[in-house]
This record gives structure tokens, C-alpha cells and sequence, in this order.
């Protein structure tokens, strides 16, 4: 299937999900999520899973706050609506070519350009935000692993800072390779 039809209908579904309210409707529509996942078989659909496994802390965060304010069944919605939606997002990202994806930004951003505005950048931090999302993800688990292993305490706020400096390392070094194959100006500090 093209790109551009997984993308429209990634957006379709998104909406549609947010147009529900009812937790039954919503855990329907995440159980057909998982079905379309394990379409691609049990390999596939196990790699999906550890990519959403650091969401399931944050989604019980949510669904028990909620059910704490007395608002059970809204954070039962919220936090299966999330996960429909991210699951299908990433079941899209799995599926389709960072490079159809990035022909997809470009084709949609074409009328920028007729007012002379650049949209190479746009279509670059479509692609870096695809490419580098898991990376951090991977580093994020990294350092919480490294936390256990010298720490009885839970891991928390504490990797947040590290972790954000990894991620700045990690984008000074892809801008330094963008600048050095001619695909980046650098900033300009004179004001």
C-alpha cells in the first residue's frame, strides 16, 4: 500500500478514534489494531509491542488518576484511545519506507514552495524525527537498565538529565554530518 494511503488513513483513524467516547467502542477498535499488528506475524507484532511497552506506565498513570477523581471510565477512554492511536502509528512507521514518508512530506508541503518558501528542512525533521524516536527510546532504556543495576531503587527523574544529554550529543553529531555533506547551514550567531 502506498505511503500516502497508510498516512490519510493513520489521520482517518486517529480522528475517528478521538470522535469516540464509550471505553467499550475504544478497547473494539484497539483490539482490531492488534489484529491488523499480528497480521504481520508474531515476530512482528512482538517488535511492535516492546516499541509501546515504555507507553504502559503513562497510559495505568492515567486510567488510575482518573479513576481516583472519580472519573473512571474517561481515563479508561483517554488511555485506550492513546494506545489505539500510537500502536497504529507505529504499526504505519514499521510498515512503510522513511523515504516514502519523506516524498510524502514533500509532496504535501509542494504548496509552500510556490511562495518561495524551503520545505527541504521540514521534509529532513520528518525523516529525523522517524529515525531517531526509537534511538532515544532505545537509549531511554539503556539508562534505566544501567540505573537498576547500580541502584534498589526505581528508576525515575533521574535519567531524564542524561538522557537529554545523549540526545543533544546525538543531534550535534547528525548536524555536523548534515553540515559537512552540504545539507545544513549553521546557525548564525551574530544575531
Amino acid at each position: 500500500m502506498p505511503a500516502g494511503v497508510k498516512l490519510a488513513a493513520l489521520s482517518l483513524a486517529t480522528v475517528g478514534l478521538f470522535m469516540l467516547d464509550d471505553p467499550a467502542w475504544l478497547a473494539l477498535a484497539l483490539a482490531g489494531v492488534v489484529a491488523l499488528i499480528l497480521t504481520g506475524g508474531l515476530r512482528f507484532a512482538r517488535a511492535a509491542a516492546r516499541s509501546l511497552r515504555i507507553l504502559v506506565p503513562f497510559l495505568l498513570l492515567i486510567a488510575v488518576w482518573h479513576g481516583l477523581t472519580g472519573q473512571l471510565a474517561e481515563g479508561l477512554a483517554v488511555a485506550l484511545r492513546l494506545m489505539a492511536a500510537l500502536s497504529l502509528a507505529n504499526f504505519v512507521t514499521m510498515t512503510t519506507r522513511l523515504t516514502d514518508m519523506v516524498a510524502v512530506a514533500g509532496f504535501l508541503t509542494t504548496p509552500f514552495r510556490r511562495f518561495g518558501l524551503s520545505t527541504r528542512a521540514l521534509e529532513l525533521s520528518v525523516a529525523l524525527v522517524v529515525r531517531f524516536t526509537p534511538a532515544i527510546a532505545r537509549q531511554g532504556s539503556l539508562l534505566s537498565e544501567a540505573w537498576r543495576a547500580r541502584s534498589p531503587r526505581r528508576t525515575g527523574w533521574q535519567i531524564v538529565m542524561p538522557l537529554a544529554a545523549l540526545a543533544i550529543d546525538d543531534a550535534e553529531h547528525v548536524a555536523e554530518a548534515l553540515r559537512a555533506r552540504g545539507g545544513v547551514e549553521p546557525p548564525n550567531d551574530t544575531g
